[in-house]
């Protein structure tokens, strides 16, 4: 059996994989001709985050499993895949604790004015203290979480913690399995009108594009911090510019964004109010080594047809 492994990924896995006499290709080569060229004669495909398209997928013959080094999958062609009775794998274990983190790291960041504090000090400014105004804390503050799955689980663990009152979206839950968990659910309109702090976990397709835009953020209250760890398109990302800069929310956080990366003369980067990182909430070393393992995990399960369907996105084709 043959793997390619396209990005980086941590050694463990990549010495399981060779453990099992598994031969294992590693490329940093993004460009569809050099992949078509690799990847042609390959049983299994693991993947960070470059594309795959169907001109690339329908050149590799042998293959019988992508696996995701992560839970988005927007950059692989689902149909084609699909067509030819392929899964999809995702790392659907691995990533929720080192998201949810950082989602409580941001909300933290911006509800102390961190950023700001750091400066004054390193600046010479200590003295300055009193321009830190407006601070909030997390106690009894209503939190909106869009997405209930393994991440968005661990984000309400967490918020609860903080003594909030956790408030959920989610078409596909049951009420009595967010309310065991000690939240609530809610209508999507409701909780944009009602929370002090949204956080986003779900992937980026067409029902979720776009999802909150001017209209949604003209809703929210003023001291309202939104915080996107999921894709960027699903935040309008100018709305959300228009927003910041004109004090309708109070603050954002963003670990995405649309396009990705931001070109050096995007307002976003100029935004005030706004924290922003390299789309590396999920790049924890605890983190990587686990997602490394389970997308090795995912492809040799199902090369020896003991496939973990749990992590299957197109369940549906085995």
């Amino acid at each position: 059996m043959k793997i390619a492994f396209i990005g980086e990924f941590h050694e463990i896995g990549i010495n399981f994989a060779k453990e099992k006499k598994i031969e294992c290709i590693e490329t940093l080569n993004y460009e569809e001709e050099s992949l078509i060229k690799t990847l042609q004669d390959v049983d299994a495909i693991g993947v960070r985050t470059s594309k795959l398209t169907r001109n690339i997928l329908e050149k590799c013959l042998s293959l019988k499993i992508v696996a995701r080094h992560g839970v988005g999958y927007d950059a692989v062609d689902l149909d084609y895949l699909n067509e030819r009775k392929i899964p999809l794998a995702i790392t659907g274990t691995s990533n929720a604790v080192a998201v949810a983190e950082h989602v409580l790291m941001m909300f933290l960041s911006l509800s102390k004015k961190i950023t700001f504090a750091d400066s004054l000090v390193k600046n010479g400014n200590f003295s300055k203290k009193t321009l830190i105004h407006d601070t909030y804390e997390l106690y009894q503050k209503n939190i909106f979480i869009l997405g209930f799955g393994r991440i968005g689980k661990e984000v309400a663990k967490r918020c609860l913690a903080f003594d909030t009152n956790v408030f959920v979206y989610d078409p596909f839950v049951q009420a009595k399995d967010v309310e065991s968990l000690g939240c609530k659910l809610i209508s999507f309109e409701e909780g944009i009108k009602t929370a002090d702090y949204i956080t986003l976990h779900m992937p980026l397709n067409a029902k979720t594009k776009n999802l909150i835009a001017k209209n949604e953020l003209q809703e929210m209250k003023k001291n309202c911090i939104l915080v996107n760890t999921a894709r960027g398109g699903i935040v309008n990302q100018n709305d959300l510019i228009e927003a910041l800069n004109n004090n309708n929310i109070f603050g954002s956080g963003l670990d995405v964004f649309s396009p990705e990366p931001p070109k050096l003369n995007d307002p976003i980067l100029k935004t005030k109010n706004l924290i922003l990182t390299p789309h590396n909430a999920a790049l924890t070393l605890e983190c990587r080594k686990r997602m490394s393992m389970e997308t090795v995990e995912n492809i040799i399960f199902h090369l020896e047809n003991k496939t973990n369907k749990m992590n299957i996105i197109n369940k549906e084709i085995l």
